[in-house]
This record gives C-alpha cells, sequence and structure tokens, in this order.
C-alpha cells in the first residue's frame, strides 16, 4: 500500500497538477493538506472518476485537509481531539482495509508565525493536543500513521541554511522539543528511518529563487506506531513535480507499507 502525504496549496489551483500527479505516482491513499475549500466546492468527482474514495475535511479559503483512497475508508472523524471550540480544519482520521487495517491521521500543524505570540501559543497547545492523540494511537497497538504539513523543522540537516530559522516558529527551540516528545512516545519517522544526510526537503518558498538554489526545508513528515514501522517498505520524496506548471511550494512525501 503506497501512501503520500502533500500539501496542495489549494485545490482550486492545483487540482490538474493534482490530477497529473496522482496518475504518474499511483498512491493508494493521498492525504491533503490546505485543500483551501470547504467540503462542497471540493472537486470530488475529478478523483473518484480515478477510484479514490473521497473524505474532507473543509474550510473557506484556508486550512483544510482531505483524504483520497482507493480503498474504503471507514469510521471517518474530523477534528483533533482536545479543543471543542478549535474550528480550524487541520486533522482528519479514517481506517483503510488492506491486507490489514491501518489507521491515517492527516495534518495540517498550525505555522505558528510571529513567533511568539499567540499563533505560536496556538501551535504548541496543538501540539500538546496532538501528543495526547498519538499516546492514544500508541495504546490501541494497531498500525497506525499521522502524516502531513507539521510545519517543523525536526534538525539542521532539515533546512539548506538552518541559520535563517533560528527566530521562526518552524525551527524554535520549543518547537522541535515538542516534536521530539510526540517521536520519543515510540514513533517512527518514517523518512529518517530510511535516508540520512543533509539535502532532503519537501519544502521551498516561491521567493528568491529558493528551489532554483535547492534553499529547502523538510517539514512534511510521516510518524509510525511500531506496528505501522515494522510494515514499512519503501519511502521516498516526489521532488522532481515542482518543476510542473502551476506548483504547491510542497512536493509529496510517500511511503509504502506491506497492508
Amino acid at each position: 500500500m503506497k501512501i503520500a502525504t502533500f500539501n496542495i496549496n489549494g485545490i482550486k489551483a492545483r487540482h490538474q497538477a493534482l490530477s497529473d500527479w496522482l496518475d504518474e505516482a499511483q498512491p493508494d491513499v493521498a492525504l491533503l493538506q490546505e485543500i483551501k475549500s470547504v467540503d462542497e466546492g471540493f472537486p470530488r468527482e475529478m478523483f473518484e472518476d480515478k477510484g479514490y474514495n473521497v473524505e474532507t475535511h473543509g474550510q473557506k479559503g484556508f486550512n483544510g485537509v482531505a483524504i483520497l483512497s482507493k480503498y474504503p475508508l471507514e469510521d471517518v472523524t474530523r477534528g483533533l481531539p482536545g479543543d471543542d471550540e478549535d474550528e480550524q480544519a487541520r486533522w482528519i482520521e479514517a481506517t483503510v482495509v488492506g491486507k490489514r487495517a491501518v489507521r491515517l491521521c492527516g495534518l495540517y500543524l498550525p505555522n505558528g508565525n510571529p513567533a511568539p505570540g499567540p499563533k505560536y501559543d496556538y501551535k504548541v497547545s496543538w501540539m500538546e493536543r496532538l501528543k495526547a492523540r498519538a499516546e492514544a494511537l500508541l495504546e490501541s497497538e494497531e498500525p497506525a500513521l499521522m502524516a502531513g504539513d507539521y510545519n517543523v523543522i525536526p534538525q539542521s540537516e532539515d533546512a539548506a541554511k538552518p541559520e535563517q530559522w533560528t527566530d521562526d516558529a518552524l525551527y524554535r527551540p520549543e518547537t522541535r522539543a515538542a516534536f521530539r516528545r510526540i517521536l520519543n512516545l515510540g514513533f517512527t519517522e518514517a523518512f529518517r528511518a530510511r535516508v540520512q544526510g543533509p539535502g532532503h526537503y519537501s519544502f521551498w518558498d516561491y521567493q528568491a529563487g529558493a528551489w532554483q538554489k535547492n534553499n529547502g526545508i523538510r517539514i512534511d513528515h510521516l510518524l509510525l506506531t511500531p506496528q505501522a514501522a515494522d510494515m514499512m517498505t519503501g519511502c521516498g520524496i516526489d521532488k522532481e513535480i515542482r518543476d510542473r506548471e502551476k506548483p504547491s511550494d510542497h512536493v509529496p512525501v510517500w511511503i509504502e507499507l506491506d497492508a
């Protein structure tokens, strides 16, 4: 089973680019972030015609997450537990059943800038809620993953120029510490379990020739429970699609599971 995470930066602007990538990469499941659309505005028929089941958790003009799956999706839930007043569409869960059931959690973690400030406070509190959900997933002792745009640069090697990010919410010590606390519960960060060293990025800003200079950062991650990690057979980044017409500022990151 091939599972990918992809921040598409707006479904209206990138639906064709997304469609083309799906045709080429053939993921069984795609977890999408920043669809920037209400549920009824998402062009689900385009993806249903390709054989995908579609579930969305949308929001007008901002945020929004979705799951596209060639397998049926069961027990779909929306919204990260822990704050009933949080109206931002950043979390969606479902179970997909191949050879074995896998719980999928698609997330778009808050950016948090400017930091410090209210937006950073929201980011930190959201990560605390994420940790609580991660603990519950581990307690289930079933294959599960949390994948998406984490807006976290975990280590210096995950940025071409880490010195440029010192005061940014994505790289602040508190952010990285919160991410490590989640990992240290017993999760495997899929890409780093397979690939070591610098030079591997999933985001390049549109400004200042960042793509052409490979001035990128790696902020799109897949975290696996031990049961899911034992099933992993491959992982990669589809960097080349950034050269396409009207690209997102992110590229897909994917894993393959024996599931």
